[in-house]
C-alpha cells in the first residue's frame, strides 16, 4: 500500500508555521465585540460553563478568554458562580442582561461553534498549503496504483495532469473504471491542510469543517496548550477528496443559508480547497450540464471563486482545487469545444485487453476466497464476450463473480466457481434487447 505521509512531527510544525496560535485578540483578526458576542452564545447554550469548557468550545486560549471574560464582567453581562457535583470549582454564567444580549446576537447569526477566522486569514492559509504545489512523479504514480490493474499509458496521462493545475476530463463507457481511478488519485497527496471550522466575513459566519468530507490527522494538538501547536481554530485534515454526482443542484455551488438555524454553511468547492473536486456522473444532474460546467469557467482560468450571501454581500475565496469531471456520455454531446479549450486534460477510459482481464478476475477471486482458475477465466471470454461483442470492463469479475456466489448458497451446493454457474450470472448481468439473438447490450447495472 503506498503511504508516505511525513512524521507526524514535521505535519505539526508546518501547520504551525502556517497558522501559529494567536496569543492577543488583535492577533485573532476578531474584534472584542464579536468574541463577546460569541462567548455568550456559548454560555446561552451551554448554561454555566468553566474555563476549561469554554477552552474547548470556543478554540481560544485560556488567557484570551480571560481578558474577554473580564469585559463581559465589566459589562455586567456575565456573572462568576460556583459549580458542584462533577464539575466543582469556578464557572460563568449569563446574567438577565447578558441573556437579553445572547438572544440578540442569535436573532442576528445562529452559529455556536468554534471561532472563526477571519477571510482573509483563510485565503492566506489556503495559499500558503496550496494542492497545486505538488510534484507527482512517475515513481509516485506508480507506488499509489500498485495494487491496481491499470494501464501503463493511462497512468502517464494521469500524472502530467496532476501537475498541470488544470482541470481533468475523464469520459468513457460504464464500468471503465473512471471513478475508481479518479478517487484513488487521491492517494497522490501523502500530506496534510488546515481546515478551518468556519470563516468570518464581516459578522457573517460561515461554517467550513465538515466531518462527512474531512477526515482528521491524528494530530490535532489539544486546545488547551498555550503556545505550541497550530491555531486549534483549523482542524488538521487529510487533503479533501469531495465528491458529486446525480445529486448535484446549483445552490450546493454557492453560500447556503438556513433560515431555521440562521446559519450559513461553504459549498463544496470552498469544503474541497487543497484538495480534490469530482463531479461524477457529469450529465446526470438534475441541472443542465452547461449551466454546471460555466460555473466553473471563471474559477478555472483565474484561481478564484466568487461568491455572496442571501444579504447580497460578496466575497471570494481561492479556487485551490483539483478539479474532476467525468462523464459516461461523449463530451462533445455536453459542452461545445470552446469549454473543452479550457480543460486541460481530456483523458478517455476503455476497455480491457484479456491479460488485463485475468489479472482483475485473479484478484476477484482472492478477495472473495475462491480458487482463481485460469482456463475457466477463458472460458468466459471466449464463451460470453465474443460472440456478443462485449467490451471487458473492470466491473464485470467481482460482479460476475460475485453472482455465481450466490447461486451457489442459494443452491447449498458449494462446488466453487464452474461454466454453468458464470453462465446464470452473466444471464442475469446483462440487459438482453428484444430480437437480439441473445447479443447484449453495453448496459450493466450500476453497483
Amino acid at each position: 500500500m503506498y503511504n508516505k505521509t511525513p512524521p507526524t512531527d514535521e505535519l505539526t510544525k508546518d501547520a504551525a508555521r502556517v497558522a501559529p496560535r494567536p496569543q492577543t485578540i488583535e492577533a485573532t483578526g476578531l474584534t472584542s465585540a464579536f468574541l463577546g458576542d460569541l462567548v455568550e452564545k456559548h454560555l446561552f447554550e451551554g448554561g454555566v460553563l468553566s474555563m476549561r469548557d469554554l477552552v474547548s468550545r470556543t478554540a481560544l486560549s485560556g488567557r484570551l478568554l480571560e481578558e474577554l471574560l473580564s469585559f463581559l464582567r465589566q459589562e455586567g453581562r456575565i456573572e462568576v458562580r460556583a459549580q458542584h457535583g462533577e464539575n466543582q470549582g469556578l464557572g460563568y454564567a449569563l446574567t438577565e442582561r447578558g441573556r437579553g444580549s445572547a438572544m440578540a446576537s442569535l436573532m442576528a447569526s445562529g452559529y455556536i461553534g468554534p471561532t472563526p477566522v477571519p477571510l482573509d486569514y483563510y485565503n492566506q492559509v489556503v495559499l500558503a498549503q496550496s494542492v497545486r504545489g505538488r510534484n507527482v512523479t512517475r515513481e509516485r504514480m506508480i507506488a499509489a496504483f500498485e495494487d491496481t490493474v491499470l494501464d501503463p499509458a493511462l497512468l502517464d496521462r494521469l500524472g502530467p495532469a496532476m501537475n498541470s493545475g488544470k482541470a481533468i476530463f475523464v469520459y468513457g463507457a460504464p464500468g471503465t473504471g473512471k471513478t475508481f481511478i479518479t478517487q484513488r488519485l487521491a492517494r497522490l497527496f501523502d500530506d496534510t491542510c488546515l481546515i478551518p471550522h468556519a470563516i468570518s466575513i464581516g459578522d457573517t459566519v460561515v461554517r467550513v469543517f465538515d466531518p462527512s468530507v474531512h477526515r482528521q490527522s491524528q494530530d490535532n494538538s489539544p486546545v488547551v496548550m498555550l503556545t505550541r501547536g497550530h491555531d486549534p481554530r483549523y482542524v488538521l485534515c487529510q487533503r479533501p477528496l469531495v465528491i458529486t454526482g446525480g445529486e448535484l443542484t446549483a445552490d450546493m455551488l454557492e453560500v447556503q443559508f438556513d433560515p431555521a438555524t440562521r446559519q450559513y454553511r461553504a459549498p463544496l468547492q470552498v469544503k474541497a480547497n487543497g484538495g480534490m473536486l469530482i463531479l461524477d456522473d457529469l450529465g446526470r444532474q438534475r441541472i443542465a450540464p452547461t449551466t454546471v460546467l460555466n460555473r466553473w469557467i471563471l474559477p478555472m482560468e483565474e484561481g478564484v471563486d466568487y461568491l455572496s450571501m442571501n444579504t447580497g454581500q460578496h466575497f471570494r475565496t481561492p479556487f485551490d482545487v483539483i478539479l474532476v469531471f467525468s462523464t459516461n456520455l461523449q463530451p462533445r454531446d455536453l459542452v461545445d469545444d470552446a469549454f473543452l479549450r479550457r480543460i486541460g486534460y481530456k483523458i478517455g477510459f476503455h476497455a480491457l485487453n484479456p491479460r488485463q482481464y485475468h489479472m482483475i478476475w485473479q484478484r476477484a477471486c482472492e478477495a472473495r476466497s475462491v480458487r482463481y482458475d485460469a482456463l475457466l477465466c477463458q472460458f468466459v471470454i471466449d464463451a460470453l464476450y465474443k460472440p456478443t461483442a462485449t467490451p471487458l470492463l473492470p466491473c464485470h469479475p467481482r460482479d460476475l463473480i460475485g453472482m455465481a456466489l450466490d447461486r451457489a448458497i442459494y443452491l447449498d451446493d458449494w462446488v466453487g466457481l464452474t461454466a454453468e454457474a458464470l453462465q446464470w450470472a452473466w444471464d442475469n448481468y446483462f440487459v438482453t434487447t428484444p430480437g437480439s439473438n441473445g447479443d447484449t447490450e453495453a448496459e450493466l447495472r450500476r453497483s
